[in-house]
């Protein structure tokens, strides 16, 4: 059901944090948009959060996001194992996401990419032996 995870690092100065990712990274990002008011940067498996203090607050506490292959499926299993919904289901620029509060008390967010992408941040890489954490 899981197909990828992200350590998500909150920032307020995206190049900044960039750099430093890129340093120890050795890489690019494979993935840079806008979504709300915060800029999303991925590089390996760190997705950076940039935006204002005030745009990050309602976000802070959260983790991921971890990527399925079936949002359906995942808000099942969530409420299954006592997880409340959070935030329902909703559309964003890499598909649909929801936020869970875990039994534990653990805030998290759960995303469905679109196939297209699917296909190019997961499968491609996996398929050529190359480690998410190298994307």
């Amino acid at each position: 059901m899981i197909l990828k995870t992200y350590m998500r690092l909150f920032t307020t100065d995206a190049e900044a944090s960039l750099a430093t990712l890129r340093s120890l990274h050795g890489g690019e990002p494979h993935m840079r948009l806008t979504m709300n008011d915060w800029e999303l940067i991925a590089i390996g498996d760190i997705l950076l959060v940039a935006g204002s203090e005030q745009s990050l607050a309602p976000i802070r506490n959260s983790q991921g996001p971890i990527v399925v292959d079936d949002l359906n499926a995942a808000k099942s299993a969530l409420e299954a194992g006592g997880a409340t919904i959070s935030k329902p289901i909703a559309e964003g620029p890499t598909g649909r996401y929801l936020y869970a509060i875990h039994a534990d008390g653990n805030v998290v967010e759960y995303a469905e990419w679109k196939p297209e992408l699917v296909q190019r941040w997961y499968r491609t890489p996996k398929e050529s032996g190359k480690p998410s954490a190298q994307m």
